[in-house]
């Protein structure tokens, strides 16, 4: 199966080095993946770099925690915004949804959506569900289809665990019949585990893995 435009080529971690971004942003644009998935410092050198070419550039919003202010998160959506980003990657407030307010989940979820969409942005939402009881990773993802979010996304990678095909499964019994779709991200280092994730029902992929995924590692 090709692969290729299910991928968000990701690098996230703190100690990467522009040498390393160069290096993903070419991987992503040689092999035609759908974005470049970098924290937002990297966003406007990202943009600049993918102009012309069809990948786009993503990155992550209250990464990892999802515990900033609603305030700060739009405040850094509208910074990756006019930075150039195309894909927003953010984390939902995971002790208030562990807490049972799901008004305030959804509030604070709703206010990215809403400034992604006014500029025309794909909006993903990332539950962390290695920390959700399997009922929680169904309200979770209803909340986020109900925010007209265009994902609900399973992690961060920067947890406990990454994407599960158990969870995937759940969240997308969840979103059936709504315009939200599924990624799975993290822990997939091969075509086997993402071939199972598809399988499952995601239609985006976040993996840093991509080239071994592609059979060019």
């Amino acid at each position: 199966m090709e692969f290729n435009k299910y991928i968000d080529h990701t690098l996230l971690a703190p100690d990467a080095t522009e040498e390393q971004v160069d290096t993903v942003i070419k991987q992503a644009i040689d092999n035609h993946f759908h974005t470049v998935m970098i924290n937002p410092y990297w966003v406007a050198k990202t943009h600049k770099a993918v102009a012309g070419t069809d990948v786009k550039t993503a990155c992550v919003i209250g990464f990892p925690l999802g515990a900033n202010t609603t305030k700060i998160k739009v405040a850094e959506a509208q910074d990756a915004i006019d930075n150039g980003v195309d894909e927003l990657d953010m984390v939902m407030n995971i002790g208030e949804m562990k807490s049972g307010h799901y008004d305030k989940v959804e509030k604070d979820i709703q206010a990215v959506v809403d400034a992604g969409h006014a500029a025309n942005k794909v909006v993903k939402v990332i539950i962390e569900t290695c920390l959700l009881t399997d009922d929680e990773i169904t309200k979770a993802s209803e909340i986020v289809a109900k925010t007209g979010a265009d994902f609900v996304k399973t992690s961060t990678g920067f947890s406990t665990e990454g994407a599960t095909v158990h969870a995937v499964k759940l969240m997308s019994a969840a979103v059936k019949g709504s315009n939200t779709a599924v990624k799975a991200s993290g822990g997939i280092h091969s075509a086997e585990e993402a071939q199972a994730m598809i399988d499952a029902g995601a239609t985006r992929l976040g993996v840093s893995h991509s080239m071994a995924i592609i059979g060019k590692e």
